[in-house]
């Protein structure tokens, strides 16, 4: 029945993953297709089967698949801004604010540039190795279009009071929804930033590309 087939972007949401993880998997032989016309389907019942029968280890690899799908909601090759002018921390956030608004995530960029302010003065948001993950102190949903977390790079670096007292020139501005999406998203980022070699090609490269790729596979190698 044509019920019990499953095209791959169905067969992605079922798993809550991305078309890619699927496809990865059907060259893997992990599932068989069948052509439907001009199209692949996977039989659900073979999907139900793997699910059914995933060791420790597999579901293990399945939840970081989904959390890279999870992170690639809010995270755009387009959400990237290199290399910046400025000269302190307040420049820093007009900049990320002003990207913000170039996005559409936002209306208007003095807003969130004085909520973003308001959030950095009360305890600074730089985590130490040049990062800092700024945001709000309070959720937006109505004003913040949709959940949306923006990468910037400046030029230089800049003092933020920083835990480990360097200065900064990595930003993520997250703009989400609730505490859910928030405290996730600082997990994962927080996970990619343990290894220097990641660190290193935020702070290098120059193709947007690569940086989303960089961002959205890192953590599925389980470095």
């Amino acid at each position: 029945m044509s019920n019990d087939l499953l095209t791959i972007k169905q067969t992605a949401s079922l798993l809550r993953v991305t078309d890619s993880v699927i496809k990865e998997m059907i060259k893997a032989n992990v599932f068989e297709t069948v052509k439907k016309g001009s199209t692949y389907k996977i039989r659900k019942d073979d999907v139900d089967e793997w699910l059914a029968n995933l060791n420790d280890h597999e579901l293990e690899q399945l939840a970081l698949k989904r959390s890279v799908c999870r992170f690639s909601d809010y995270f755009k090759a387009s959400n990237i801004l290199f290399d910046f002018d400025a000269d302190n921390k307040y420049e820093a956030i007009a900049e990320m604010s002003k990207k913000a608004s170039e996005l559409k995530i936002v209306r208007d960029h003095r807003w969130l540039y004085k909520i973003v302010v308001a959030r950095e003065e009360l305890v600074s948001t730089a985590i130490g190795k040049g990062v800092t993950l700024l945001h709000p102190r309070h959720f937006h949903p109505k004003k913040i279009k949709k959940p949306t977390i923006i990468f910037g790079r400046s030029k230089e670096e800049i003092e933020f009071n920083a835990i480990d007292n360097k200065p900064v020139n990595l930003y993520f501005l997250l703009l989400l929804h609730d505490d859910i999406q928030h405290l996730f998203s600082i997990s994962y980022i927080s996970r990619l930033l343990m290894h220097d070699d990641v660190l290193e090609v935020l702070r290098t490269e120059t193709d947007p590309e690569i940086i989303r790729e960089l961002l959205t596979k890192e953590v599925m190698n389980n470095k």
